[in-house]
């Protein structure tokens, strides 16, 4: 049976410089995410991300993983989360998911996939679908 979680969220990117030959050659862009959760999931998370820039037709790709630590309904542990967005000639698709088997404490067999939603005032939401699977 599935879980619903929701509520706010504030966000920190920070870009990051090359530190090495590879990853300037590779001229992708590198950000810290540090994000703090409130409502249903209260914690906070620490992650990094990749991303193309978007060209003149407004096509892009950005991958991140971001570890969430804190209490969701309740429950403590971590988790960690994998996003990949796409950007095809200005339409998004964004996905994001729990990493298979990443739960610990009270969140071991979490599964579930997260919605973000931005407002015209710039404000961030969460919308989260989960399950917990059973521990022996």
């Amino acid at each position: 049976m599935a879980n619903h979680a929701s509520g706010s969220f504030d966000v920190k990117i920070t870009p990051q410089k090359p530190d090495n030959t590879v990853s300037e050659a590779a001229n992708l862009a590198r950000m810290t995410i540090d994000k703090q959760f409130h409502g249903d999931l209260e914690g906070a998370s620490k992650g990094e991300m990749l991303a193309t820039s978007p060209d003149a037709k407004g096509s892009g790709v950005y991958v991140a993983l971001e570890r969430v630590t804190g209490t969701l309904k309740g429950r403590n542990g971590s988790f960690v989360l994998h996003h990949t967005g796409i950007m095809k000639r200005g339409v998004p698709q964004l996905t994001i998911e729990v990493v298979p088997d990443s739960g610990t404490g009270q969140l071991a067999g979490l599964a579930g996939k997260m919605l973000i939603n931005i407002a015209p005032d710039g404000k961030h939401s969460y919308d989260f679908e989960y399950t917990l699977a059973e521990q022996p």
